[in-house]
C-alpha cells in the first residue's frame, strides 16, 4: 500500500515540535545560563575598572594618606576620607544596635506566637515598609523620630552622661539620629527574612522537642534557632549591606559635617550623603576623590559580605561537627 503524501498540518506540526525540541535544549539553557552568570561578572569588572581609572589623580596625589586623612577642603584640594568612613561604619553600628534585636524578636513573634492571621498581616505590613522610598523614610526622621529621639536625649546625659558618646549637646542632625533611621528601613529586611527561615524549621523538630518535655520558649530557643542561625546571621549582614549604601534618607539627618567625634549626637558624614551632595557640583581633583570615595564605598561592602560568608561558613561547619 502506498504511502500517503504529509498533508500541511503535519508539516506544521513537525515544524513546531522541532521549534520545540531546539528550544527546550539543555544545551541552549545552559548556554543562557553561562551568559547570565559572566554578565554579572562582567558588570562588576567594568564597575571596579571605572571607579579605579577614575580615582587615579587622587592616588597619585595622596596615595593612602587619602583613607587617613580627616580633612575635606574642596577650597584648596585637601581631601581625606577618614570622616566619611567613620561617619558610615558609625552609623550603620548604631543601626544594627537597634534592628537586629528588634528585627530577630519581631521574626520570632511571626513564625512561632502569633496565629496565622495575624502573622501574615502583620508580614503584609512589614513587606509594604520595604518598599517604601528612602526619601519618606527621611521625612518620617526629620518630623517623627528625631523629636522623639531628642525627648530621650536628657534621660541618656542624666544617666549615660559620662559616657563620651553621649556627652555634648545635640544640635540637628546626628549620628544618633541617622543610625535611628537606617535601623527603621533595615528592620524589615531582617524581619522578613529571619522569619522565612524561622519557618522554614521542620515542624518534626519542635514537636520532639514539646514531645520530650520542653516549654515553647525553649523550643525555640534550644532547637529552632540553632537550626536556623545561618540564616539569621545571613539576614543581618544583608541587612548592614543595605545600610551602609544607604543615601538620601542619612542625607537628611546626619548633620552633614565631616568630623570625627567620639558622641553619637554630634553630627557626621556618610560616604554615600557627601557623594550626593557634592557630585554635582565637583571637577577636577574634587570629582577623582569622589570617585575614589565611592570605590571605598564598594571595598568596605565587598569586605562585609565576604566576612559574612565566612562566619556562615564556619557556622555551618561547626554545626556539622
Amino acid at each position: 500500500m502506498a504511502s500517503q503524501a504529509p498533508t500541511l498540518q503535519d508539516t506544521r506540526a513537525t515544524r513546531v515540535s522541532g521549534l520545540r525540541s531546539f528550544f527546550n535544549m539543555d544545551g541552549v539553557a545552559q548556554a543562557l545560563v553561562w551568559v547570565a552568570g559572566w554578565a554579572i561578572v562582567a558588570i562588576t569588572a567594568v564597575l571596579v575598572f571605572e571607579l579605579w581609572m577614575n580615582s587615579a589623580e587622587t592616588r597619585q596625589k595622596f596615595g593612602f594618606d587619602f583613607l587617613f586623612s580627616t580633612t575635606w577642603d574642596p577650597v584648596n584640594g585637601d581631601f581625606g576620607a577618614l570622616p566619611f568612613i567613620f561617619g558610615t561604619l558609625a552609623t550603620s553600628a548604631v543601626a544594627l544596635i537597634i534592628a537586629v534585636p528588634l528585627g530577630i524578636g519581631a521574626s520570632i513573634f511571626l513564625a512561632e506566637l502569633a496565629p496565622p492571621r495575624i502573622s501574615d498581616a502583620l508580614t503584609f505590613c512589614i513587606e509594604l515598609l520595604a518598599a517604601v522610598p528612602s526619601v519618606i523614610f527621611g521625612l518620617i526622621g526629620i518630623f517623627v523620630l528625631v523629636p522623639a529621639l531628642q525627648v530621650m536625649v536628657p534621660w541618656l546625659k542624666a544617666g549615660l552622661g559620662f559616657l563620651p558618646i553621649f556627652s555634648g549637646a545635640c544640635y540637628g542632625g546626628s549620628i544618633l539620629w541617622a543610625g535611628g533611621v537606617r535601623a527603621v528601613m533595615i528592620v524589615p529586611f531582617i524581619i522578613s527574612i529571619s522569619r522565612e527561615v524561622l519557618m522554614a524549621v521542620p515542624r518534626d523538630l519542635r514537636e520532639a522537642a514539646l514531645a520530650l518535655g520542653a516549654t515553647q520558649w525553649e523550643s525555640t530557643w534550644q532547637v529552632v534557632l540553632p537550626f536556623a542561625k545561618v540564616g539569621v546571621i545571613g539576614s543581618v549582614f544583608l541587612a548592614l549591606a543595605r545600610a551602609l549604601g544607604e543615601t538620601m534618607a542619612v542625607t537628611m539627618v546626619v548633620g552633614n559635617t565631616p568630623k570625627i567625634q567620639a558622641s553619637l549626637l554630634a553630627p557626621g558624614y556618610s560616604i554615600a550623603a557627601v557623594i550626593a551632595n557634592e557630585f554635582p557640583e565637583a571637577g577636577g581633583i574634587q570629582m577623582s576623590a569622589l570617585i575614589e570615595l565611592g570605590l571605598v564605598l564598594f571595598t568596605l561592602t565587598i569586605i562585609i559580605n565576604g566576612a559574612a560568608r565566612l562566619l556562615i561558613l564556619a557556622t555551618e561547619t561547626k554545626g556539622a561537627k
